[in-house]
């Protein structure tokens, strides 16, 4: 099984300075704690990540080894993003400065972080205004990410959002359309990407939720010829967004 955490320098280890870090208010990604450890200060900090609404992970001591390079972590560490994360409001906001329709790329739980990597990679390319993640079940924006998105993270906005489907209602709010990238849907070269909108592109083996999907105006699908039914996600992420690229931008 592949983790979504890789090991880099963006991590604190051991019960004063995760403590500190918490305490610090600087922006964590989640925090890391070794099976069956309790008690103490590491109650303390497991209480102040859930009221700041940190993501908190078990994992095996030896797995917490690895992430820590062999520092004596006392079984507990905390990760930092690869780079700030924005929010969906810093997103529209990155529209309307350009003058233009938003354009969103909603990533629902792809785990793999070169995957991620690459979308944000291409995603910039294209002039998307933004990427939302979700907290859970997802790679988050680790020393992979940023590897796989040679430099790209510098300038597209990610924003890690609680809940997927909420926060899809909150773009049709705004007057969004939803488009769902998924098998058995119109084919997406039928589909009008020269309006406010965002693709949502699902988890590599399941594809969207369920909910994700009866939550998106519109299920599109890309033609498969030979005799496997999907694309990896950021080659089909990729082939939808410069097919939004020519409809949003034709020559």
């Amino acid at each position: 099984m592949q983790n979504n955490e890789e090991r880099s320098g963006n991590i604190i280890c051991g019960r004063n300075p995760v403590l500190e870090a918490v305490r610090s208010g600087r922006e964590i990604d989640r925090l890391l704690v070794a099976h069956g450890v309790s008690g103490g200060s590491v109650t303390a900090i497991i209480a102040k990540c859930r009221a700041k609404g940190i993501l908190i992970k078990e994992v095996s001591p030896q797995k917490l080894d690895y992430y820590c390079g062999g520092a004596n972590h006392q079984g507990v560490a905390v990760m930092f993003a690869a780079q700030e994360y924005a929010t969906v409001g810093d997103i529209l906001a990155s529209a309307e400065e350009r003058n233009e329709k938003p354009f969103i790329i909603i990533c629902d739980e792809i785990e793999d972080p070169h995957n991620l990597g690459a979308i944000v990679r291409t995603a910039e390319a294209c002039g998307v205004h933004g990427i939302i993640i979700p907290k859970r079940r997802s790679a988050s924006l680790n020393a992979t990410v940023a590897k796989a998105a040679s430099g790209a993270l510098e300038y597209m906005p990610v924003a890690r959002v609680t809940n997927i489907a909420n926060t899809i209602d909150e773009l049709k709010s705004r007057g969004i359309w939803v488009f769902g990238a998924d098998m058995d849907g119109e084919d997406y070269t039928k589909t009008d990407f020269d309006i406010p909108c965002a693709i949502v592109i699902g988890n590599e083996g399941s594809g969207i939720g369920a909910l994700t999907a009866k939550k998106c105006d519109k299920i599109i699908s890309l033609p498969m010829f030979g005799k496997i039914n999907s694309l990896n996600a950021s080659v089909a992420a990729g082939v939808l967004m410069y097919e939004a690229v020519r409809k949003r931008r034709p020559q």
